[in-house]
């Protein structure tokens, strides 16, 4: 099975962030915001039901989420879903920012995307746990990958 990524859509982790917070600064209220999360999630790839085991699953996470990652400190590509429609949204956000990127970059980046669209004060503290276990998760396979 081939698991490689596509090449991230911005050049940097850094622009990323700054095209999420442009294109969330276009919807005027959380109704908008929550349906494009939505409508995001759904451009996730599709992961293959024998991929969604309990060694893939992320914990801390009230919903379900699984992960898996591939590649080196070169080029780390991450691949995930859920099985909520505003998990996978977060998803797509944390992979659009942090998946195809090197280990270093990873590593050096911090999410100011979340609190740059206003999502940390509108996840529940369930949802921001979940986030927070994502993006650690990220992070730890950058310092494996770093250390291999």
């Amino acid at each position: 099975m081939n698991m490689r990524s596509a090449r991230p859509a911005e050049a940097t982790a850094s622009d990323a962030q700054q095209a999420i917070i442009d294109e969330f600064a276009f919807f005027s209220d959380w109704s908008e915001r929550y349906q494009y999360l939505i409508d995001l999630g759904r451009k996730l790839a599709p992961m293959p039901e024998a991929l969604r085991t309990q060694q893939n699953r992320l914990h801390g996470c009230q919903s379900n989420v699984w992960i898996i990652s591939h590649g080196d400190a070169q080029s780390l590509h991450f691949t995930a879903i859920s099985d909520s429609a505003i998990v996978s949204g977060l998803i797509y956000l944390a992979l659009r920012v942090f998946s195809g990127r090197s280990a270093r970059e990873i590593l050096a980046t911090d999410a100011d995307y979340i609190t740059g669209i206003g999502l940390s004060q509108h996840l529940s503290p369930t949802r921001s746990n979940g986030l927070a276990a994502l993006i650690a998760f990220i992070k730890q396979r950058a310092q494996a990958a770093l250390a291999e």
